[in-house]
């Protein structure tokens, strides 16, 4: 896709911050029977009331809407670090847009978007957030931080994920997510974005990813992929020829030839992906391009009222 198309598609919503604002208050507005219900600018969220606590702070009006108690925590009792990792790699430009096609319609443009809703949550509530991007190089890191130029600043990068071409960059998926925990001192939540598609040595990846969380660091891995093609395999049975996008790599095949194995081989690899994680009590959540961004907000809220 060509770059000026894109930046295009990016400028019809203005810029990022403004899509990302509308599916923050889309998702806000509509969820009237969530305990999330009310949330604004007063407090930094809802919590469940616990017997025993303080009643000083419960929500009574909220408590009429849903017959449940919640109090308010205010900025002070919330005071979250987030830090977003993002994987560039070339198969994160997977698939290739076509004209018609959104720039959140790929893996690495979903990715960008979904981090900017996030990054619109923690900026309602007055939280830290922090970025680091990798590929075959640790490509850009930031603390994490709170204030409004910080946020501008992370919103640039991210809109230049979209705009830069990428062309057969690998990743160092294992070096550079040992590298990111080093970094993170102070207790944080940590979100990936990345499609696992990186490395031949499970072990050593599933220990990097072992490591983010050390320092007691709260750790949530979206796997992006594309379902049609990366999961299921979904393509007729004409001659093609399969790219590897990140070595040049090419195979000829017909894909019926190999689909049976290439879903069984995937299937199994996702689930082991799922039970390390499980293991490991970091948070798997596999998304699908092309999926709305409700999993992804509703796992951050849950996992941050779990934050503690």
């Amino acid at each position: 896709m060509k770059i000026d198309s894109q930046i295009e598609k990016i400028s019809s919503f203005q810029h990022l911050e403004l899509l990302a604002n509308q599916v923050v208050e889309g998702f806000i507005s509509g969820m009237h029977k969530s305990p999330f219900h009310g949330f604004s600018a007063e407090f930094a969220e809802h919590k469940v009331y616990n017997v025993g606590e303080s009643t000083k702070h419960i929500d009574w009006k909220l408590f009429a809407k849903t017959d449940r108690l919640y109090t308010k925590r205010f900025e002070e009792e919330t005071n979250l670090r987030c830090h977003l990792i993002i994987d560039n790699s070339s198969s994160m430009h997977y698939p290739k847009l076509k004209d018609s096609q959104q720039f959140f319609e790929n893996k690495i443009g979903f990715s960008v978007l979904a981090s900017a809703v996030l990054m619109n949550l923690l900026k309602k509530q007055r939280d830290a957030v922090g970025l680091s991007v990798f590929s075959d190089t640790y490509e850009y890191y930031a603390p994490e931080k709170g204030s409004d130029r910080h946020h501008r600043m992370i919103l640039n990068t991210l809109e230049g994920l979209l705009e830069k071409s990428v062309v057969k960059k690998s990743t160092d998926t294992i070096t550079f997510l040992h590298q990111i925990a080093e970094k993170i001192h102070r207790r944080s939540m940590i979100i990936l974005f990345t499609d696992m598609f990186q490395s031949d040595n499970e072990e050593a990846l599933f220990n990097a990813l072992q490591h983010l969380k050390h320092n007691k660091h709260k750790v949530v891995l979206f796997h992006v992929v594309d379902n049609k093609t990366e999961l299921n395999f979904d393509f007729d049975n004409a001659p093609r020829k399969f790219i590897d996008v990140e070595t040049g790599e090419e195979v000829a095949v017909f894909a019926d030839n190999v689909k049976d194995e290439y879903e069984k081989q995937i299937e199994s690899y996702f689930k082991k992906i799922a039970l390390t994680c499980s293991q490991n009590r970091i948070k798997y959540i596999p998304v699908s391009v092309g999926e709305n961004f409700e999993k992804i907000l509703m796992t951050y809220l849950v996992e941050k009222q779990n934050f503690g």
